[in-house]
């Protein structure tokens, strides 16, 4: 894949994604932030944390995106006693008495973790090693996963019993945690319409695997002024009670910030973001579009917050973004 120089490739990929965007929206009706998000997270390279309750249409947007994207894409099913040989697979002894290593589900490129949280954490220590090792390791041999390589992993808000949180320091993983709500009255006659009926939809394939990394480091290429970047890094540390930027808000109803892997995420989305706006260079605006999606998830609430019903989302719009 060649342009002649990075503004065409970007307007390639404002292009690109409008088109995946469009295609999508054939089978997922509405949920276009939650589509923005997850496409944002394919082209940053990062990771997608989707939580919402069940009938959300989860399962389907990521089999439609990998579909368009022409992708592999396997779901599995998180429960109790799923074994961390269960996701990155396990050495059997073939017909030749030599041992083989059969892979597992996690060799795809795109993976649907569902109810990560359902399973104990030496399962989700397995899947989290390999998002952040791009690959895995079985009988001292490592074995390096497809690229590209995307885990979205949902979690169920409702149902707590007999759930294993994932702990703060494997959430910051992901590089977006997404709220799924529900559709609107106008959304949901569209979608009870569409699924009621023998409407069959065929998705065309817009790219492949090559432009996906071709864009994924086209938009680590796009320039960024120094006071967006202050922003950012002033955005993520400003979340740090007892810091020097903290907020009086901050230092009253935040236990822990977010970590430098904020930062980082915040820069690169923010990139992304004015990529797939058409724009050539990100400013604060692409930053804070970003913002509550990756900071949600990296920041610990106290138990005044908790006692006051304040919700993470409130304390970041209140002093944190203003």
């Amino acid at each position: 894949m060649q342009f002649e120089n990075d503004i065409k490739a970007v307007d390639a990929l404002h292009q690109t994604y409008n088109n995946i965007k469009a295609e999508i929206g054939k089978v997922v009706i509405g949920q276009e932030e939650v589509v923005k998000s997850v496409l944002i997270s394919i082209f940053s390279n990062g990771h997608c944390l989707l939580v919402g309750v069940p009938g959300l249409a989860k399962t389907l947007l990521v089999q439609t995106i990998a579909d368009v994207m022409d992708l592999n894409f396997n779901r599995i099913q998180f429960t109790p006693d799923l074994m961390p040989s269960d996701i990155i697979g396990a050495e059997i002894l073939g017909e030749d008495r030599t041992f083989k290593f059969i892979t597992g589900p996690i060799f795809s490129n795109i993976v649907l973790a569902d109810e990560i949280n359902r399973t104990p954490p030496k399962t989700q220590a397995a899947l989290l090693e390999a998002m952040q090792e791009k690959a895995v390791t079985a009988a001292g041999q490592r074995h390096a996963l497809p690229n590209p390589f995307f885990v979205l992993a949902t979690q169920n808000p409702i149902e707590q019993e007999g759930t294993y949180p994932l702990p703060e320091a494997q959430l910051d993983r992901f590089m977006f945690n997404v709220l799924l709500s529900y559709p609107t009255f106008a959304d949901e006659l569209e979608i009870v319409k569409s699924t009621t009926s023998n409407n069959e939809v065929k998705l065309k394939k817009i790219i492949d695997a090559k432009q996906i990394q071709y864009f994924q480091k086209l938009v680590r290429n796009i320039p960024v002024a120094d006071n967006v970047i202050e922003y950012a890094v002033k955005l993520a540390s400003k979340t740090r009670p007892h810091t020097p930027l903290a907020t009086e808000d901050i230092n009253k109803y935040i236990s822990w910030g977010a970590g430098p892997r904020a930062s980082q995420f915040l820069v690169i989305g923010a990139k992304c973001h004015a990529a797939i706006s058409g724009k050539y260079s990100p400013d604060i605006e692409d930053v804070q579009a970003v913002a509550e999606a990756i900071l949600r998830h990296r920041i610990v609430r106290n138990y005044r917050a908790e006692a006051e019903g304040l919700s993470i989302e409130q304390i970041i719009k209140k002093p944190v973004l203003n």
